[in-house]
């Protein structure tokens, strides 16, 4: 386990018992002196981050959901420490024992021997191309990449093997990257998703703490743009009630920072994410929380949240239809409407080195 890092801002105050645990432990609010430990003279310790090593033996994971297209994910890292309130990778952190809440965001777990791992799985006889998606669940441009550099050593992996690879970030760090995004792209191997949620500073602040802000998400896209990456802009997820009236403005803004392509999702709440959500929205916006959760229902067949595949990721409805109409419209509009092909053609098996050869 490495050091923690300085106290930073989070997505979320609470950190619930996950849905596997058999205890739930509560903060005692009275220590039994008549001191409050809410009492300003006896603030709470700031929550920091921290790092732990992750030593699956495989970085590869494969996915045959209906909702996206079959393929390959590859995530250097679990939970994520940009903090969305919203992220739908929060319950996997449960399936380590932790909680959804501040958990998911401040113990982060680490796969410091993914590109050795993705080197040998490439390598591998029964390894068939396909494009890999960076990542699947969380961001592999979080802060700590900056120092770690896995999502970096792991893009030049797969441009020495030339396999084509999707990236989803919501981060400017991507920009970093350029060098290896441009090899990868002479050869039409790589398509960047940026994901462009609000336009909004103040509530990208309160919704997505540790994430580029939208300025910088949008300098990211012309940099990339400019560089002959093609670019698809993410706007995922939108929250009915609080985000969907950015639809125009927000494809506007990003083909006019060069992205080529727009997608959208619906927020889902799923397991304990709904009473973190709810809580943020109790803290942040309260008087438009009736009205939001009202939407979401209102997409979700009167729950928040419908797990049924095909209706997952748009939601269904007279205001889901409503959504996807207006997306579309302007998403056509602004000429956002190329399809990338990523080529598997041009993947080649790279020598083993060493005394292997001999086998």
């Amino acid at each position: 386990m490495s050091q923690p890092t300085k106290p930073i801002a989070r997505g979320t105050a609470t950190n619930p018992s996950g849905r596997f645990e058999s205890l739930d432990i509560e903060r005692d609010f009275d220590d039994g002196w008549g001191l409050n430990i809410d009492d300003p003279d006896f603030p709470e310790p700031k929550l920091r981050t921290q790092f732990y090593k992750d030593h699956s033996k495989s970085v590869l994971s494969y996915n045959n959901s209906p909702d996206i297209r079959p393929g390959i994910m590859l995530n250097p890292y679990r939970g994520c420490e940009h903090g969305c309130v919203y992220c739908f990778a929060r319950p996997s952190h449960e399936y380590l024992g932790l909680s959804a809440g501040l958990d998911f965001e401040s113990k982060i777990f680490v796969k410091h021997n993914a590109p050795k791992l993705l080197t040998q799985e490439l390598n591998a006889k029964k390894y068939r191309p396909q494009p890999i998606s960076i990542s699947g669940n969380t961001d592999p441009y979080q802060p700590v990449e900056r120092q770690l550099k896995l999502t970096r050593q792991c893009l030049q992996v797969i441009a020495k093997f030339r396999n084509p690879v999707g990236i989803i970030t919501k981060n400017h760090l991507v920009t970093r990257d350029i060098d290896i995004l441009k090899e990868l792209a002479s050869f039409q191997g790589v398509v960047v998703n940026l994901s462009l949620t609000t336009l909004d500073a103040e509530l990208t602040k309160t919704m997505e703490p540790r994430t580029s802000r939208p300025n910088a998400r949008l300098r990211a896209i012309e940099k990339l743009s400019n560089a002959g990456i093609p670019v698809n802009v993410l706007m995922g997820p939108i929250i009915p009630g609080l985000t969907d009236y950015e639809i125009p403005a927000l494809l506007k803004a990003a083909a006019d920072a060069g992205a080529q392509s727009a997608g959208h999702t619906m927020l889902r709440l799923s397991h304990g994410l709904k009473d973190l959500f709810q809580a943020w929205l109790d803290k942040h916006y309260p008087d438009k929380k009736s009205r939001v959760l009202g939407r979401i229902r209102d997409t979700r067949g009167g729950k928040l949240n419908d797990t049924r595949w095909g209706v997952r990721q748009r939601g269904e409805g007279p205001y889901a239809e409503h959504i996807a109409n207006v997306f579309t419209v302007h998403k056509k509009k602004y000429g956002l409407t190329c399809k990338f092909t990523l080529n598997c053609e041009a993947f080649r098996k790279q020598p083993v080195s060493g005394q292997l050869q001999l086998f």
